[in-house]
């Protein structure tokens, strides 16, 4: 059971249901009028950004990459690598980029770069976790859900080892786990 292998629940399906229909309001309330284009960061924030596009009433698209620099490791290799581009043009776009967790902030100010170089109408940034204690690029967020302890989280998407997505909540995992 996946269950066993959690420390500790840091935040609860009710939780994570809650505040991601807090954070589809704002971004309603702050584009009226508008249409934005959701871009996915494959592969752990899929559930996230399921459930928050289902909470914004505008229209919408959506769009996914797959940036990487993590591995099959716990921490990021600063290596990034550009898996999966975009399908369609952002030019003159209101773009939310949709990831799972801010960490180190290497990967998302290295991508960020890039879409603004795409030339989009704008583009924020929404993490449904912030955990600024490991912030070593600066990564200016727009949308946070919850600020998180520097610990290994999994749940609601987030995995490792490409497990643990599934869990309805988020919770810290044991240490054991993933041998630290």
């Amino acid at each position: 059971m996946l269950e066993n292998d959690i420390q500790e629940i840091l935040f609860t399906e009710e939780q994570l249901k809650n505040r991601v229909k807090e954070i589809a309001r704002q971004i309603t309330a702050d584009y009226a009028g508008k249409e934005i284009m959701f871009i996915g960061i494959l592969r752990g924030s899929f559930v996230f950004m399921a459930d928050l596009c289902r909470g914004v009433e505008l229209p919408c698209t959506l769009d996914f990459m797959s940036v990487s620099s993590y591995g099959s490791g716990t921490t990021s290799s600063g290596q990034i690598q550009i898996i999966k581009d975009l399908s369609e043009d952002i030019t003159g776009r209101h773009v939310i980029v949709v990831e799972d967790i801010l960490d180190s902030g290497n990967t998302l100010h290295y991508l960020l770069n890039i879409l603004e170089h795409r030339h989009p109408a704008s583009v924020r940034l929404c993490a449904l976790l912030d955990k600024p204690e490991r912030r070593v690029k600066p990564v200016e967020l727009h949308y946070s859900g919850f600020t998180i302890p520097d610990a290994f989280v999994v749940g609601y998407g987030l995995d490792y080892s490409e497990k643990y997505r599934n869990l309805p909540y988020i919770g810290i995992l044991k240490p054991q786990v993933y041998g630290a």
